[in-house]
């Protein structure tokens, strides 16, 4: 009788060795926490999932969760500014108290504040006993006084009645209120009375004022806290980002020989420059050692899940494969880094702020910007405003990449945009279709068209764009990429133009970084009649 090999022990030890390399992995990545950025750990929030990440959050510092609370509590709409997200913060109260009470009490007494009162105020109202005390001594007069209890749920908490708005989260809430009640009185009065001034706020209606609710004006002041802190660490407001962008259109004249939200943006840096706060502290090797362990453990896992850690930016990296070498910027940018420190660090600086306006101000497909694809878009923009003139090697040490992205902007919105969208208003006043519903959201896509390109803002069409799709998907597809205030190249235009038949993402593209990529857009809108014609 032969012997079966014995696969189960092998197979046990090797899993026992994945999990223990987990454990292992998952304990060094705790105690490096500390030495990570918000970025990172947003990141590996995003890539985990927030309910896998409590023992994250709870090794984090208090200059990290209230960097992280800017990050992951906030929704980007494009085009509008961030806005709130109430679940969200519902959702770090569970993982928090799911790690322990005295965690989440911990964490939340580091948190801001008005950013806690904000988020708590939108789960429960709170109020003093004393006003659900009748005044009257009959009985007949103390019904009057009793709020009815058929659906509400509250309970009395540290002498204040905790009342639940929604029961998501109620129970989470409840002990974290009471462990704050016990362990930290001062955090949780000021708790309890900011959400007790919020929970009655509503003014008499008397028509003489358009004011905001105290609920609302406290989400405001906090919005407007977050872009201050956001602003000093170099993101623009998706505000301040449009503006920047559209500015960027405008050529340059005598009256305006610069950007304006250019240059306040790095004037307010070098004011909020200066030495840091703490000082650093002085650890023993053994410590040190530890600690450089657990950064290269947590550096292999970063690289494992695709996060990257970010090398210095301004060096760009190789040239990608599908594009012609991103020349001068890339020559450029190296001859500076090797001869003047000074004017590297001001390109750098110059390079993230321009890649914060896209990813603040712009979107693709309905969407934002990542951060990867904003920075491809903002090295491709500059790219292109130093392709066209010939510029000595040592051009960048003088000059700024604001000047070259502007041209770039202006040559993208003039030779893509505009281009396309006035040979697709003459292509469409040449189509017919037999189909009356069809023909007359023809018209209106004409309409919307004309107004955008007499605008200056053909993208405000792209949702009337629908019916392209219908006479021809790919066309649709290559449109869609073409008409955004940041244009880029769908992967579906190469294709047409070069008459290859191959299958190709929708919403897949590169970004613009060379002129013959513009040509191709040329040659693309010659095609327009072919494709929708006679459909």
């Amino acid at each position: 009788m032969s012997k079966r090999p014995v696969r189960g022990r092998r197979d046990s030890n090797r899993s026992k060795s994945n999990l223990t390399r987990r454990l292992d992995t998952e304990q060094q990545l705790v105690r490096a926490v500390p030495r990570l950025s918000a970025d990172v750990l947003h990141q590996l929030i995003q890539h985990r999932g927030l309910d896998a990440c409590g023992s994250l959050l709870a090794a984090a510092t208090p200059q990290q969760i209230k960097a992280l609370l800017d990050l992951d509590l906030w929704r980007t709409t494009p085009g509008r500014d961030d806005r709130f997200d109430e679940r969200r913060f519902g959702s770090w109260l569970e993982t928090l108290m799911d790690e322990g009470e005295a965690v989440a009490a911990r964490v939340v007494a580091a948190m801001d504040p008005d950013v806690a009162i904000a988020g708590l105020s939108r789960y429960v109202r709170v109020f003093d006993p004393g006003i659900f005390e009748p005044t009257a001594s009959s009985d007949d007069d103390a019904e009057d006084f009793k709020l009815p209890r058929s659906r509400t749920v509250e309970c009395e908490i540290g002498g204040y009645v905790v009342r639940a708005r929604t029961a998501f989260v109620w129970d989470a809430i409840v002990g974290l209120l009471s462990t704050l009640a016990t362990e930290r009185p001062d955090c949780f009065h000021a708790l309890m009375q900011g959400c007790r001034r919020l929970s009655d706020s509503t003014p008499e209606a008397d028509g003489l004022d358009d004011l905001l609710l105290e609920p609302e004006q406290l989400l405001h002041d906090v919005s407007l806290d977050r872009e201050g802190r956001r602003s000093q660490q170099g993101y623009l407001t998706p505000g301040d980002a449009r503006a920047f962008l559209r500015m960027a259109r405008q050529p340059r004249t005598a009256a305006s020989p610069i950007n304006a939200i250019a240059t306040a943006y790095f004037r307010s840096l070098e004011d909020a420059a200066g030495p840091g706060d703490e000082e650093p502290r002085q650890a023993g090797p053994a410590v040190e050692s530890e600690a450089a362990d657990s950064i290269d453990a947590v550096a292999d896992l970063l690289a494992e899940v695709g996060i990257a850690s970010p090398r210095p930016r301004a060096l760009l990296g190789p040239a990608s494969t599908n594009v012609a070498c991103v020349t001068p910027i890339q020559p450029l940018m190296e001859y500076v880094h090797d001869t003047d420190d000074d004017a590297y660090f001001a390109r750098s600086s110059e390079l993230g702020f321009l890649a914060n306006a896209l990813l603040a101000g712009c979107s693709v497909h309905d969407r934002p910007f990542t951060a990867q694809e904003a920075w491809d878009a903002a090295v491709g923009i500059c790219n292109l405003g130093l392709e066209i003139p010939k510029v000595p090697e040592a051009y960048l040490v003088d000059h700024d990449l604001v000047t070259a992205f502007e041209a770039g902007w202006r040559l993208l919105h003039d030779k893509v945009s505009m281009f396309v969208t006035e040979r697709l208003i003459a292509t469409l006043a040449d189509v017919r279709s037999v189909d009356p519903d069809m023909q007359r959201d023809l018209h209106r896509l004409c309409r919307e068209l004309t107004r955008g390109r007499d605008a200056g803002t053909p993208w405000q069409a792209r949702e009337a764009l629908e019916v392209i799709a219908i006479l021809d998907m790919p066309t649709w597809a290559c449109l869609r990429g073409l008409l955004n205030e940041c244009p880029v190249l769908p992967a579906a235009l190469p294709a047409i133009v070069d008459g290859h038949a191959r299958s190709v993402s929708a919403t897949a593209f590169e970004c613009f970084a060379t002129s013959q990529q513009i040509q191709k857009v040329h040659a693309f809108a010659e095609k327009l009649g072919d494709a929708l014609l006679y459909q």
